[in-house]
């Protein structure tokens, strides 16, 4: 029995580690670093284009395979582009219909600005659920995180 809840324990242990650091492993995010990129079906420059983007818009890494990494969009859309088409500056991208960007870190602060789907901003801080923006505008304030995509 004492070999047994050797094993039991040694168990325990390896898998509250091991879930401790898939939960500590933060998802890999890059913005496009120029206008009319393209997001292609393929790693492959002759793959089939499926759309275009805008610089500074955001995306997630899913894979990397040789100079192209796969990404996913904040609308769940996945495909191909080429590493050299982006950098690892952090964006973010509206992806509420219509929010309120806020003077401060709360609902009850005053409404600086009407925000918009598709409208991509550069963190500058966060507190608590609020993340602090700076559009390229240089318009700056801050939105709740559920209007944002990535939150994190």
């Amino acid at each position: 029995m004492k070999g047994a809840a050797h094993k039991v324990l040694g168990l325990a242990i390896f898998l509250q580690i091991f879930f401790l650091a898939a939960s500590t492993l933060a998802a890999e995010y890059v913005s496009v670093s120029k206008d009319g990129a393209s997001i292609r079906s393929a790693p492959q420059a002759k793959a089939e284009v499926l759309w275009e983007v805008f610089k500074d818009f955001p995306l997630q890494v899913v894979a990397h395979k040789g100079k192209w990494i796969q990404t996913v969009d904040f609308e769940g859309d996945k495909g191909w582009i080429s590493s050299s088409l982006v950098s690892k500056k952090k964006m973010v991208i509206v992806k509420a219909k219509l929010g309120n960007m806020r003077l401060g870190p709360g609902a009850n602060y005053e409404t600086v600005a009407r925000v918009k789907y598709g409208v991509v901003f550069k963190p500058v801080g966060k507190k608590g659920d609020w993340v602090k923006v700076k559009h390229a505008d240089g318009t700056t304030g801050w939105l709740f995180k559920d209007l944002i995509w990535p939150a994190d």
